[in-house]
């Protein structure tokens, strides 16, 4: 985004006997409106829209504060982040310290991806104020001030990450100016956290210069750190105070501290000050948040293994590309070809007026094959022209003919990484011809990620080819560090975690949502997704997010409380107000650029243009589109952002995607994993199967009707075996923890893991208290039990309800439940742990057997000689089993599906002394060495 000023004044202003007025110079650079034709001719023909060139990757030196014999009061600087939406003030006051007339600058640099919301200025008590009004009102207004002589235009400059707003006045001796420029940006998650950036250089001295950063997270803030980049001059200067969901970062140098030397006057402070956080994640369901009417639902899963991919590098070696460039690209490529593993597949087309291959098909990222593709990239040697179209599409068809010859994991991710720096010379040179036929023959599973390299490149081209193809573009600046550019965009997309996601929410529950389907996900990165809250009479919203991983599909269930933030909020000092509300205005407005950037009709583009003024003007955001009226009672002046095309219409924001109707989904979980509603005990309620508590074993005989009970006395660290069917291929073990401390000379035991293991596909779902692991074969999940999430892998569906119960099915046949007891952290005593619950219909095989399994081939069981025993209320007889009479009690376990805290009482007969006799052998045969060993066969 271009961030650019046009100031006018419609009249002088006195000020006792002298006049000052505002001065700025550059031209008019702005895309007109979509119907611009004719009020266009009504503008000087210098002044029409032309294309931009930046000429030079490096600006002129910077000041923050420019003029002559002036003084710099304070300059000070103010960021609040409230859930990842960042809302900047930088603030100045300055007074004409000398004896004439002059012109004070005040230059800011604000991030490409951030809209600036007001300026505001006092020149000598006269105060402006801004508001966002359409472009063509700027237009009018500039032709009125050139027709009565006076002064307008444009400033524009430009440096790595950043855009510069920059302003002038012309004010007699004595005069004091107050600058203040507020603009606000949503915080972009890469390589696993967020970076915060402000530019510093005030250019001389200041007595107060401060800065300071609120961050606010309500979920909690993992890590915050500021890192000095300033230089040792200030070392130990930057502060900061971190709470569970709050940060504070300060820096505020004595105005000793900010000299480059003892006896220097002039100022240390260059460069850039920055801030570094991440949040807590409880859930790989995402975190959901509403406010002010509004939602935000913030997607960033974590443990999840990475997806193969399939990569085309696409490389530029005309001869633009000579020296530095390549050089840098060569070392670049060397460290991304170093990252490639066996099962990633790749290879490199390099172009100028030819078109090369270093292999015709793609090839596993083998050492041998990595190691000649190394050589091949160093033999490089650029010259030429620029053939992109044959280029690009040399590398569709490569991945098309692997996906074709099945050489390709159909859950793979399919990319091309172009990386280029000019326009093109040779073949197809018409810009929008190449973008058509590279649309026509990708396919719908494949990306394009762009990547120009300084300023000669057409960006905007890139740009609209990268995101009419499922990507991003990304322009790297030829300096000192492209190599490293260059290896940090690619880490981005390096590891792809998901695909196809898609983000839903109940019918009716929500409105106006921005792009909810995404192609992929990488790690490290963020998707987010905002909306208006519908009035539905619930106190809670649900997100239902569905996606695909390396081997498993699923579905992850999330909920909020709709009041409850705006409550905290409230208590906050530096909450950002009304963040949800911005956060969907300005996702809105970057995505109808980028929309608009690729309207196939004028009559389209018009209607996306309606919708992008109405909600810049509502939301006070300076876009491409808008421009800022700063005004007096008397004086008006202008602040103008208009479009580059060398630099694209929406810097920062990911690629677009479908947006699919929204659909109602509901969690489903097995009828008998419920738990039962009957108050009353049954000995046959519920029909299941339950090991819980210490461990209480209660194993139901469906042909008698009956329910057997016993206890399991062993130590923590032993792994029991519950189920062993090798007929099948499942096994179900479960390892015992200890509470913290005997009671009554006795350590209690519970399950504190349960492990479910299909051997036939290699599919490991380990339930512990802290998270559920999926594994298959070297593909390794992790789930907390902070989010409802429903997963399918060979066979094998894992259904988690939150911080309540996880329900394993086998192949359709064989289902398991897991139930969560959580306990009080300082509990003296107890722990955490888990109990499970099996139905009494699963299909095991012949061959099952274990603590549990063993049950399913129901044995002849006959009780008798039922009489009083010590307690009257508890009944004893006499249970003939296995050719054993036993003595029995009695009594009474609990079912704790339907109510976790007091449990169902289950009346069932105990058999004494760990089972014995009832179950085979002893209950340390059933000790096994792991969590997926199968008990040796009889």
């Amino acid at each position: 985004m271009k961030i650019q000023l046009l100031l006018l004044f419609s009249s002088l202003l006195i000020y006792q006997t002298h006049t000052f007025e505002f001065v700025i110079d550059g031209e008019w650079d702005s895309e007109p409106s979509d119907d611009d034709s004719e009020s266009s001719k009504e503008l000087p023909s210098h002044f029409r829209r032309r294309r931009a060139m930046l000429v030079s990757e490096e600006e002129d030196e910077f000041e923050a504060i420019r003029g002559n014999d002036i003084t710099v009061k304070s300059y000070k600087v103010e960021s609040r982040i409230t859930s990842r939406f960042a809302h900047t003030t930088v603030k100045s006051s300055v007074v004409n310290s000398g004896s004439t007339p002059q012109s004070i600058g005040f230059n800011v640099q604000i991030p490409k991806r951030a809209f600036i919301t007001n300026f505001t200025m006092n020149v000598n008590g006269i105060t402006f104020i801004g508001s966002v009004k359409e472009k063509t009102v700027a237009r009018n207004l500039y032709a009125q001030a050139r027709a009565r002589g006076k002064a307008a235009g444009i400033v524009r400059a430009n440096s790595q990450d950043m855009e510069t707003f920059k302003t002038e006045v012309h004010v007699p001796p004595g005069s004091k100016i107050e600058f203040e420029l507020h603009y606000q940006e949503m915080m972009q998650r890469k390589l696993g956290m967020y970076e915060h950036r402000l530019h510093l250089q005030p250019g001389r001295l200041v007595p107060h210069l401060q800065v300071d950063v609120y961050i606010f997270e309500q979920k909690g803030i993992s890590m915050v750190e500021a890192p000095n980049t300033l230089g040792e001059h200030f070392h130990g200067l930057i502060t900061v105070t971190k709470t569970k969901d709050k940060a504070h970062v300060s820096f505020k140098p004595s105005l000793q501290r900010q000299r480059k030397c003892h006896n220097c006057t002039e100022s240390a402070v260059d460069g850039i000050f920055t801030v570094k956080y991440d949040v807590e994640r409880d859930s790989n369901a995402g975190e959901l948040q509403v406010s002010d009417g509004h939602f935000v639902h913030f997607f960033a899963p974590q443990n999840l293994s990475p997806l193969s991919k399939n990569i085309v590098f696409v490389i530029d070696v005309s001869g633009s590309m000579w020296g530095l460039k390549m050089k840098q690209t060569v070392e670049a490529m060397e460290a991304i070809l170093d990252d490639m593993t066996i099962d990633d597949y790749f290879s490199i087309i390099d172009f100028n007026h030819n078109v090369r291959c270093w292999s015709e098909e793609l090839v596993p990222g083998s050492s041998i094959q990595v190691a000649d593709a190394k050589k091949y990239v160093q033999r490089i040697k650029p010259n030429g022209g620029t053939n992109i179209n044959e280029a690009l599409q040399r590398a569709v068809h490569m991945l098309i003919k692997a996906a074709n010859q099945g050489l390709i994991d159909q859950r793979s991710v399919s990319m091309i990484i172009l990386v280029s720096d000019g326009d093109p010379t040779v073949g197809e040179i018409k810009l929008s011809n190449i973008q058509k036929n590279v649309k026509r023959i990708m396919r719908e599973e494949f990306s394009l990620f762009s990547l120009g390299i300084g300023f000669d490149v057409d960006y905007d081209f890139l740009e609209r080819m990268a995101m009419d193809n499922r990507g991003v573009a990304q322009r790297i600046y030829a300096n000192h560090d492209a190599a490293e550019q260059l290896r940090a965009f690619y880490s981005q997309v390096s590891s792809p975690l998901l695909r196809r996601i898609t983000i839903q929410f109940p019918e009716g529950s929500v409105s106006d949502t921005t792009q909810s389907h995404f192609d992929k996900f990488f790690s490290g990165s963020e998707l987010v997704v905002a909306g208006k809250l519908q009035s539905t009479g619930f106190p809670t919203l649900h997100s239902f997010t569905t996606a695909s991983a390396a081997t498993m599909d699923m579905t992850l269930q999330t909920e909020t409380d709709i009041r409850e933030l705006d409550t905290i909020l409230d208590q906050q000092q530096h909450s950002v107000t009304g963040f949800a509300r911005q956060m969907w205005a300005y996702i809105t407005i970057n995505q109808l650029l980028a929309e608009r950037a690729l309207a196939p009709t004028a009559a389209k583009k018009r209607k996306i243009t309606q919708r992008i003024l109405g909600l810049a003007v509502e939301h006070q955001f300076v876009t491409p589109l808008t421009a800022l009226i700063i005004e007096s009672d008397t004086e008006k002046l202008l602040a103008d952002s208009p479009k580059d095309p060398k630099h694209g219409c929406c810097s920062g924001m990911g690629s677009l995607g479908l947006r699919p109707p929204v659909q109602q989904m509901v969690h489903t979980m097995p009828p008998w994993a419920l738990g039962t509603v009957a108050p009353t005990p049954s000995p046959a309620t519920g029909h299941i199967t339950v090991v819980d508590n210490d461990p209480h074993f209660i194993i139901h005989l469906p042909k008698r009707d009956m329910d057997v009970c016993f206890n399991i006395d062993s130590e923590p660290g032993n792994i029991l075996n519950l189920v062993s069917d090798p007929g099948t291929g499942v096994v179900v073990n479960g390892e015992l923890i200890g509470s913290k401390t005997r009671q009554n000379h006795k350590l209690k035991t519970y399950f504190g893991t349960i492990g479910v293991f299909y051997r036939s596909e290699g599919v490991r779902v380990t339930v512990s208290t802290d998270r559920i692991d999926v594994v298959e074969g070297k593909n390794n999940h992790s789930f907390s039990w902070g989010g409802t999430a429903d997963i399918i892998t060979n066979g094998v569906k894992i259904s988690i309800e939150k911080d309540s119960k996880v329900t394993v099915v086998v192949d359709g046949r064989i289902s398991v439940m897991v139930l969560l007891h959580r306990v009080w952290r300082k509990h003296p005593v107890n722990v955490d742990f888990l109990g499970f619950y099996a139905p009494n219909d699963n299909q095991y095989s012949e061959r099952v057997h274990g603590l549990i399994g063993q049950f399913a081939n129901e044995p002849e069981v006959k009780v008798f000689n039922i009489h009083d025993g010590p307690d009257p209320k508890k009944k004893e007889a006499t249970m003939d089993v296995k050719g054993y009479k036993l003595s029995v009690t009695r009594g009474w376990q609990k079912d704790y599906r339907e109510d976790k805290k007091r449990g169902t009482d289950i009346s069932c007969w105990f058999v004494h002394n760990s089972g014995k006799g009832f179950i085979d052998g002893h209950f340390s045969n059933y000790i096994v060495p792991s969590l997926d060993s199968f008990l040796p066969e009889l």
